[in-house]
């Protein structure tokens, strides 16, 4: 469901846009995809031991958020669903 909220700023107005639920599910589900895919690799790469687990935690931790960044800003560019 799409909501348009138009909001009037003295002689134009601006309307603002909030995503769709299909959408905000689609990037759900993509996020998930790219940050087991890093999970994954990082687990393949580093295993074992439970010290080195919390190292995965740790890469884990800062991997993903610095892909969610890059994620969120290539989702502006999508026209789909909003």
């Amino acid at each position: 469901m799409k909501t348009d909220l138009s909001l009037e700023n003295k002689d134009n107005i601006t309307t603002v846009s909030q995503e769709n639920i299909k959408r905000s599910i689609v990037k759900t589900i993509s996020w998930r995809v790219v940050g087991t895919l890093a999970t994954v690799t990082i687990s393949y790469l580093i295993t074992g031991t439970l010290a080195l687990a919390f190292s995965i935690g740790g890469i884990e931790l800062v991997s993903k958020m610095v892909l969610y960044f890059f994620h969120e800003r290539a989702w502006t560019n999508i026209k789909w669903g909003k």
